[in-house]
């Protein structure tokens, strides 16, 4: 399931077929553009942007639809592995690197623009990293071939070689779970709590926090294990489109853009009844949680005794909250940090993706390899990394 601003679309299990619902339902003025109407025919993926968005098909091919005042819906050419619709751009991966389209004050830095047809090769950046996760001594990567890469501490076997391939990562405080292309839940490291013994069935998304890590099925549900102090471990009912499990909390995404929180609320992290607006992604941190607005602007709540919940103003694509600090990625791929000291230093550079750890925040830049900063105690903060 993919959200975008007042829409929702999802793959059709079966056959493969989009289906999007939301736009002007609401009973709100929220302009139209068709991306609620997508084209027929069978797809691997889709991903919701603001008023657009872009479908791969299982050739390889990407089909955009929705507001293309920038072109961000005309397509490039290609066979490609994965798409993202963004603000008033799209960007899609293949074997040669990353190609965007659409408004360029929004792409990437390092990301060329497509040369026209027969207008020359594509030398567009190789990635050689596609996901990034920040644990509380570790971090791991997932390689553009599925196959994973750990560093920093490894007292309890939490950066333990797996072999196979997969689609999600998440790093936790001593362990580490992954989700593999059959869907399939793995977890290794410190099993106290039970924070390895993850649940049976097909999942989509995934996230490990502090002792409990979450995950979600492809119809939003939720399902959470290990440590359960203060139920942080026991979703709220319903179906979500997100999930970020933290230290002493859970928090998740509702398609309506609201969100919910559960388990300890001691500095208010958990309480959500104050908040306003509606959201396109939520982080959670130790005892402080961040929500990204539909506008752009992050909002922070809960525990501030470093300056974590400060959120810098103005507008990002992503938020990403570590144990005592916040990192939010510009749509130009900068990435500003905030909260406690060590942390906020930053490694000049474009990047693609950014997680935050416990003293320590790791990104993936635009030419798809590693780069760390914050402490770097076990090794766990490299200044880069490449497979």
């Amino acid at each position: 399931m993919a959200t975008g601003w007042h829409f929702a679309c999802a793959v059709r299990e079966g056959d493969g077929a989009i289906e999007c619902w939301g736009t002007s339902g609401l009973g709100r003025n929220v302009l139209d553009y068709g991306q609620a109407n997508p084209p027929e025919g069978e797809f691997s993926a889709v991903s919701a942007g603001y008023l657009h968005a872009c479908g791969l098909r299982e050739s390889g091919a990407v089909e955009c639809w929705g507001d293309d005042e920038y072109d961000q819906s005309n397509a490039s050419p290609g066979r490609y592995l994965a798409v993202s619709a963004g603000m008033r751009h799209s960007c899609a991966l293949s074997s040669l690197g990353t190609r965007c389209w659409g408004r360029r004050d929004e792409r990437p830095l390092e990301t060329i623009a497509v040369p026209a047809a027969g207008g020359g090769a594509d030398t567009t950046p190789t990635a050689t990293f596609t996901a990034v996760s920040a644990g509380g001594f570790h971090a791991c990567a997932l390689r553009r071939t599925g196959t994973l890469d750990c560093w920093g501490l490894n007292t309890q076997g939490q950066i333990a070689a797996q072999t196979g391939t997969f689609t999600a990562v998440g790093a936790g405080q001593q362990h580490t779970c992954e989700l593999r292309s059959t869907g399939a839940i793995h977890c290794w490291g410190n099993n106290a709590n039970t924070r390895l013994d993850a649940p049976s069935g097909s999942f989509a998304s995934i996230s490990a926090g502090t002792l409990h890590s979450c995950a979600l099925t492809s119809a939003g549900a939720a399902s959470c294990w290990g440590f359960n102090g203060q139920n942080r471990a026991t979703p709220l009912s319903g179906t979500f489109t997100a999930i970020s499990a933290g230290g002493t909390h859970t928090c998740g995404l509702r398609s309506t853009g609201a969100i919910v929180c559960w388990g300890s609320d001691q500095f208010g992290q958990v309480d959500t009844t104050t908040l306003t607006g509606t959201f396109t992604a939520v982080s959670v941190g130790q005892q402080h949680s961040c929500g990204l607005r539909s506008n752009g602007a992050i909002h922070c709540w809960g525990a501030n005794d470093r300056g974590q919940t400060d959120a810098q103003t103005g507008t990002f694509t992503a938020v990403e909250a570590g144990a005592l600090h916040t990192c939010g990625r510009r749509s130009s791929g900068a990435v500003e940090c905030w909260g406690q000291s060590g942390t906020t230093s930053v490694r000049s550079g474009s990047y693609s993706a950014v997680s935050s750890g416990g003293s320590f925040s790791c990104g993936i830049t635009m030419t798809g390899s590693i780069s760390c900063w914050g402490s770097n105690t076990s090794g766990q903060a490299p200044a880069s990394r490449s497979p």
